[in-house]
């Protein structure tokens, strides 16, 4: 029953792996680092659940992942709208320069 859920988590983080190294769209990049975090939160609650010693440990530390990626996902959506305004574009290929 562990080996689904690791096999899935592996699944969930190849996805968000590949968008995030092959796409050329901010908001995409995003959700790729999205859907890898939820990958890393379904290794703990799996590990918390079948682990050698079952607690509520990792359920503990998923909620806290979740709140931290809540706040980046917030920071970073900040971040790409104030890009947008500046440069017009959210393709990461034009963001290599601070300034132009």
């Amino acid at each position: 029953m562990l080996s689904s859920y690791l096999t899935m988590a592996a699944i969930l983080f190849c996805l968000g792996l590949y968008g995030a190294l092959t796409k050329r769209n901010a908001v995409v990049v995003l959700l790729s680092i999205e859907l890898m975090l939820n990958a890393v939160n379904l290794n703990l609650v799996a590990f918390a659940k079948y682990g050698v010693v079952p607690s509520l440990t990792g359920q503990m530390f998923t909620l806290f992942s979740i709140a931290v990626a809540a706040a980046e996902a917030a920071v970073g959506i900040a971040v790409l709208i104030a890009l947008y305004r500046a440069r017009g574009t959210v393709n990461v290929d034009e963001y290599d320069e601070m300034r132009r």
